[in-house]
């Protein structure tokens, strides 16, 4: 695993958006795996920058994003799906039709969880998956558990994910309790992994992804095996690990 330092959170979003424009000016039709959440908002702002600074161009690219919250419409205020709206994809030239966020309103999540992952594969898989890091070592909704899920599926959220996203909600009482979360087959099989780490917060499950055995209880710790992954992280979020 390649690791870059960031000096802080903006570093690290300015850092992980020129890795992601390279990629996309080297392959503009390319598929990239997008995250949510208040780690990539810089990322997604810096790439907006670039769009309307550099000219750098989404049109032809094709997304797919991690997870979605089971029970949300996508209009839905706190919907993953408004959240790449409001975050990126309306301030960037790529077709909403080439945009795609789990159903948090699908009436049959496994069938649901087929169909994306079908999806996915009819697309060639992903090009460059962009993840965060959750406190618990979760990656997309893949919640700490005895195994890894290999596939896209309905997974209840921890006590420890509902408390760390209680600040996007009025209360913790308003947190879904369920996600839809792309599995470890999909985002394993992207051809390159970006994943984010910033703050304090992060270091405990950062030291176990890096340092760590493999281990689904931690779920990030799967990364250790992937060819290609680039961890880019400030120095708070790698302040428990032994680096040079």
């Amino acid at each position: 695993m390649e690791i870059i330092k960031a000096e802080n959170y903006e570093d690290m979003s300015r850092k992980a958006a020129g890795i992601i424009a390279d990629h996309v000016r080297q392959n503009p039709s390319c598929v990239l795996g997008l995250a949510t959440g208040s780690t990539p908002v810089g990322t997604y702002q810096e790439l907006a920058r670039l769009h309307r600074a550099a000219g750098l161009e989404f049109y032809r690219v094709r997304t797919v994003n991690l997870d979605e919250y089971y029970g949300l419409a996508p209009d839905h205020l706190q919907s993953y799906r408004h959240f790449m709206n409001s975050n990126f994809f309306d301030h960037i030239d790529i077709l909403k039709e080439n945009t795609h966020v789990p159903d948090g309103l699908a009436p049959d999540p496994r069938a649901f969880g087929k169909a994306y992952d079908d999806l996915i594969q009819a697309m060639g898989g992903i090009d460059l998956q962009l993840l965060g890091i959750g406190s618990n070592g979760h990656i997309a909704f893949n919640e700490p558990d005895r195994h890894f899920v290999m596939a896209t599926h309905l997974v209840d959220l921890n006590p420890s994910t509902i408390e760390d996203n209680a600040r996007f909600f009025a209360s913790v009482e308003d947190v879904p309790r369920q996600a839809i979360s792309m599995g470890m087959k999909s985002i394993f099989g992207a051809k390159r992994i970006l994943i984010l780490a910033s703050g304090a917060g992060k270091a405990a499950a950062v030291q176990g992804m890096l340092e760590g055995e493999i281990d689904p209880m931690l779920p990030a710790s799967i990364l250790q095996l992937h060819p290609r992954v680039i961890l880019i992280a400030d120095k708070d979020a790698l302040s428990s690990c032994k680096l040079p």
